[in-house]
């Protein structure tokens, strides 16, 4: 038999085993990621026939695993909720009460309408009240946040959300502007443009304190 003919035909009983044990499970919730992996590496296979591309070419065959894995791993890991950073807390006892900003947080997500990236920064900022969080943890948050198909509005109120609920009080800001391929490498392939969205509560409702916010982050006043 030749050789080539029989790599292939074992790639395909090995890939219609996996599909077949692994769809038992109806739930996505219920899925392990290794069984995610297993059913995203045998459809985006498709995909790539669907486009006419060789999944035999040794460049090739081993996409449909790497995306597979990427998307659970990395890319969408934030749809996983045991993913989410466990946050420290730490209590005031310098009786810090100003306004601390975490700015240009590096932002890559994906917009959900086309799988594309979204790329930018994201400026956070509270008010300490009794306790204090670590500073790591706010970038965490932003990144379990953005890990997941998203829209820039919904990803903005949910960081501010879960800022609020970990901290126990309102005085959060958050700002994200981004840059969206969706606009600039399709459709009105418009590469000049930015996404800006905003949320502030509690003391950041006050002008004053808003100003404040925006001259720190430096490029929106």
């Amino acid at each position: 038999m030749n050789s080539e003919l029989y790599i292939r035909e074992n790639i395909e009983i090995d890939m219609n085993e996996t599909m077949s044990n692994t769809l038992t499970c109806e739930n996505p919730s219920e899925l392990s990621d290794n069984e995610k992996i297993n059913i995203i590496e045998y459809h985006f296979a498709q995909i790539m026939r669907a486009l006419g591309l060789d999944l035999y070419d040794d460049s090739l065959c081993g996409t449909p695993k790497r995306v597979a894995k990427m998307f659970v791993n990395e890319m969408f890991c934030g749809l996983n909720p045991s993913n989410k950073p466990e946050i420290s807390l730490f209590e005031n006892k310098y009786g810090y009460t100003k306004m601390l900003v975490e700015k240009d947080i590096t932002l890559y997500s994906n917009c959900e309408h086309h799988f594309v990236p979204i790329i930018g920064k994201v400026h956070v900022a509270y008010i300490p009240e009794k306790q204090v969080l670590g500073l790591s943890k706010i970038n965490r948050l932003v990144q379990y946040y953005a890990k997941r198909p998203q829209v820039q509005e919904r990803l903005t109120i949910q960081i501010a959300e879960a800022l609020k609920e970990i901290l126990q009080h309102d005085n959060v800001a958050v700002v994200i502007e981004a840059d969206h391929l969706c606009v600039a490498s399709r459709g009105i392939k418009d590469t000049n443009s930015k996404t800006i969205t905003s949320c502030f509560s509690g003391q950041f409702e006050n002008e004053i304190v808003k100003k404040e916010f925006l001259f720190q982050i430096n490029n929106i006043k």
